[in-house]
Parts: structure tokens; sequence; C-alpha cells
């Protein structure tokens, strides 16, 4: 029964959802919490070191540019990092490091994990040194993923506060994220980690001869160290460049099921949160019941794409669905699990070959991404992505009524109204717009070194989603380690990480500099059933609208061709 597994993951995550979001609203509301007594010192003594006033608050502008200029300073420092490992101490030998790191490189992986995308150009068992690996790669899972929950939390203080000028100090909430969320949550799933098996050392790579007589190099590492926060802290960035099909990485179904949560059960949570601080409780069980509706949607049809025996290949009377690029201890069922819950999660982990997918297969994945992973999503992306498009749900809604329309007592006025729209065209200009360039360019078209035509589109337009989306999963059939590919995948990741980001801080600020409208009966009520519906239908009309002549040329077409 493949599918139990996935009914029980979906239970566990609504289930874990509701105790999650109690946790962070006392976090980030300042109550007291069971962690207070060793962190509240930890806390205090940061803010001296730091020159943190932590009573003072931000607007949404500062707010932005302290979440703008933390990110870059991430990128800056973990460049010059990428760049001097060579010299560095620590193992594991130099020899073993064959991929070399160039400045085009280092600065695609810097912005890369700065933007908690972890898209890798790279392997990272013959690319990165231990030191770059723990000190570099895993810090910023830490600190660029309390940032994007931060925002997250900043957004949903937008729509809570009344007549403020104020959206929290951003300082604050990132330190918070970090020593009551992510950190204990990380030491407690590093440990269960080693239990299973997976490597916590800084031993040389093992140089072993197969029963064929050929030699084989076996790297390790501190993988435990960086395996649960990079999902945790939805960033996806492997320490082997198989990723979560490396038996290293994830050996056992206790660790797969752990992964897959590390990366759902926060996003899940926060609008059960949104709902508590606005007071509004069912609205927050609405956007969750939505975000459930489009993840069963996904995971069925992706599912059954990669059970059914590749039509290519019924000649042969298969049995047992889609096993290329799939371990054979996930199968199919988790496998496509797996690929929905982290193109969902705003997190590029995988423990299959997503190029190898059947197109339907792929086209979920890719459909995720493109719809801004508006489906739990990132720490704190999931929860604006999905106000964001509820809002256009509550614009079109306010148009056949002939009302200004109204969230949550929120008046979406003309400014707010300018906010939303440009937040719902600035994916499809990224991704297709650098699209475009790499299909018309020589450049572009040299990184489908294995396949063409509309396979490559999809690798093409699948790499782009990725970027702008912060995921980095990648279908392996593009050659992306290339100037072109490290440039423009770099600047979609930047437009990606802070052009949303900024938006939706703007709009926050000017929720809460209002008051709040009394409910009317002129105003579509915003925690219902119809009112949940009709963010459905907007979900799949905007993103057709956007992108379907795109999947039409890419996914639809190879899948049409059989």
């Amino acid at each position: 029964m493949p599918w139990l597994e996935q009914i029980v993951f979906l239970a566990l995550v609504i289930g874990l959802a509701w105790p999650a979001s109690r946790y962070l609203v006392c976090v980030f509301e300042g109550r007291r919490t069971w962690l207070d007594p060793l962190l509240r010192p930890v806390e205090a003594g940061l803010y001296r070191c730091l020159g943190v006033r932590p009573q003072e608050e931000m607007s949404a502008r500062t707010y932005i540019l302290a979440f703008v200029l933390f990110g870059l300073a991430g990128t800056a420092l973990l460049f010059i990092l990428l760049l001097v490992q060579q010299v560095l101490p620590g193992g594991p030998d130099a020899t073993y490091l064959t991929t070399p790191i160039s400045v085009d490189l280092a600065a695609n992986t810097a912005i890369s994990f700065a933007t908690t995308t972890t898209w890798q150009a790279y392997g990272g068992e013959t690319t990165m040194a231990y030191l770059t690996q723990t000190l570099g790669l895993a810090s910023q899972n830490f600190l660029a993923g309390a940032a994007g929950l931060a925002v997250g939390v900043a957004f949903i203080r937008g729509f809570a506060r009344e007549n403020a000028a104020t959206l929290g100090n951003f300082w604050v909430d990132m330190t918070r994220a970090v020593l009551w969320v992510l950190l204990p949550l990380s030491v407690l799933g590093g440990l269960v980690l080693i239990a299973q098996g997976v490597p916590m050392n800084l031993a040389a790579y093992t140089r072993v001869t197969t029963l064929e007589g050929a030699g084989q190099t076996i790297a390790q590492g501190p993988v435990a160290a960086l395996e649960f926060i990079k999902n945790l802290g939805t960033n996806g960035g492997g320490f082997f460049n198989a990723n979560g099909a490396h038996p290293f990485e994830n050996p056992t179904p206790l660790t797969n099921i752990l992964a897959l949560l590390a990366i759902a059960v926060l996003p899940a949570s926060l609008p059960l949160m949104f709902g508590q601080m606005t007071g509004r409780r069912r609205a927050g069980w609405v956007l969750l019941a939505v975000m459930a509706a489009l993840f069963i949607t996904g995971l069925v049809l992706c599912d059954a794409a990669e059970s059914a025996a590749p039509s290519h290949l019924a000649e042969f009377n298969l049995i047992g669905g889609n096993m290329e690029g799939k371990e054979v201890r996930f199968g199919p069922a988790g496998s496509a699990l797996a690929a929905v819950v982290t193109s969902n999660g705003a997190t590029g982990s995988y423990n299959s070959m997503h190029d190898s997918y059947q197109p339907l297969g792929v086209a979920v994945p890719l459909v995720n991404m493109l719809l801004g992973e508006l489906v739990f999503g990132g720490l704190g992306t999931g929860l604006y992505s999905m106000v964001m498009t509820a809002l256009i749900a509550v614009f079109l809604g306010g148009l056949m009524i002939g009302r200004t329309p109204s969230y949550l007592g929120k008046r979406l006025g003309v400014e707010e109204t300018k906010l939303v729209m440009l937040y719902a065209l600035i994916t499809p200009a990224v991704v297709l717009g650098f699209g475009c360039i790499a299909v018309m360019t020589q450049a572009g078209r040299a990184g489908l070194t294995t396949n063409s035509g509309a396979h490559g589109l999809t690798e093409i337009l699948y790499a782009y989603a990725s970027a702008m989306a912060n995921n980095g999963q990648v279908m392996a059939g593009l050659s992306a380690n290339s100037l072109f590919y490290n440039t423009t995948t770099a600047l979609a990741m930047l437009a990606g990480r802070f052009g949303p980001a900024a938006l939706a801080l703007m709009l926050a600020g000017r929720c809460a500099a209002q008051g709040r409208l009394a409910p009317s009966s002129a105003n579509l009520p915003d925690d219902s059933l119809q009112f949940g519906l009709m963010v459905l239908a907007v979900i799949v009309v905007v993103g057709a609208l956007s992108f379907l002549p795109a999947l039409a040329l890419g996914p639809i077409l190879e899948g049409l061709r059989g």
C-alpha cells in the first residue's frame, strides 16, 4: 500500500502544524517558553555584542533594508570563503576535490546559499572542503532560513496590527528564529540522524576495491551537521551530489520521513500562526486547507505518472512503474512524495532524479515552483505567497460586487492592489525572460548536452523556475556550470529572494498603518469554504494564463508525443 505512506505523511504534517504554530506565536510575541531560562541570557548577550536595541522596531522600509543588507553580507562572506578554501586547513585531501571553483561558480554558490536556494552547479563531495561545508554552507542554512522566517513573521504583523508604523525588529526576529526554532530542532534532528547511521566525522575519504577489482572512493565527512538544517531551513543543498538519494544522507525510512517532515511542518504551521496572530483562526485554517488540496492534487498526478510503466517500454510488460533514476528502496510512490514535498517547500533536496520522470511527473514539481511554492512553501515565503494569491481573489470578488475589497478587515486600495499585481507578475517575468534568452542564445543552448527539443526546454524552464522560487532543484540533464547559467541563475535567485519579500513587506507596512474594518455583508467572508474555492480557482487561472504556453511547448508536448 504505497499510498499509505503519503496519507500518514499529510496527516502528520497537519497534526503537527497546530502545536508548532502555537509555539511560534509564543516565540515571536515574546511569551514564555520552556527554553527561555537557557536562551534568554544568550539572546541578551548577542544583542549586547552586536549593538542591537531590541525595543526599537522598524518600519517596512527599514525592515526590508536590514533583510537585504544581511543577505548581501552573507553572500560576500561566503564568496570569499569559497575562493580561498584551497589554502585553508581541514579535510578532505585536496586530491579528492576535482571540481575547481571558478569566480562565477563561487558567486553563484554564495548567492544560492545566502538566498536559501542552494542551487548546486557542482558535486559537493568533489568540490567543497569540510571547513567550507560546515562554516560556510551550514551557517547560511541557519541564517538565511531564519531571515526568511523573520520576514514571514513581519508580514503577519502587518495584518495583525492596527494604526501601527512598524513591523517589528528584523534582528530580534532573526535571532529568535535561530535560537528558539532552528537550532534546537537541528540539534535533536542531527542526533537522530547520527543514530540512524549518517556520518559525522572529519575523516579522510576511504579508498576501496570493488568485487570487480576496480577502485572506488567513498566520501564521508560531517554530513549529519548539514543534513537536518538543510531541510528545516528549506535550503536543500546536499553534502553529496546525489543529495537525499545517497545512503549516507538518507539511510533509512525513518530519516526519509523525518527529512520530509522537517521541510513541511514549520511552513504548514504559518497559516495557523497567521490566523492566531490576526484573531481570525478560521481564515488561517482556510489557507491551510487550500494548501492541502493543492498538495493532494499534485501528489495524485505525480504518483499516477510515475507508478505507470513508461509507454515506450510497454512491449517489455514491465511492472512497478517508472524506476529510471529512482532508488529501489523508495520506489515510485516514495519518490513522487519527495518530489512534491520538496518542490512545494522551497527545498532543493531530492531522493530521485527528476530528469528521468515522465512528462506529467516532472510537470508537477515544475508547476509547484512556477506558482511560487504556495503549498506550505519555505519559511515565511509560502505564507505570503498564499496570502498574496488570496488577495487577488479578494480583488476579483470586490469587482464582482462593486465594493472596495478588504481582507481580514484591511482595505485593498489602489496602492495595495499595485503591490499585489507586481507580486503576481515578477515570477513570470523572470522565469520566462531568462528562459527566452537561454533558448535564443548559443550559450544557453550549450547547456543542453544530453537532451534537446521539448525535454530540453523543460530543463531550461525548470532551472529558472527553481532559481526564482529559491528552491535549488535541477533536472540533471542541463549542464549548468557555465558562465551563462551561473550568471543568469544567480540573477534569478536574487530576484526571487528580495523581490517578492520586499513587495510583501511593503504591503504589510501599508496594512499595519490601517485600522480594521468591521465585518460587513458587502464583503466576501474570508474564512468560508466559498472563499477557499475562489482562491483555488484564482491559483489555477493565474497559473494557466502565466505559464500554459511555455508548459505546452515543454512537458505537455513531450507527453503528447509519448
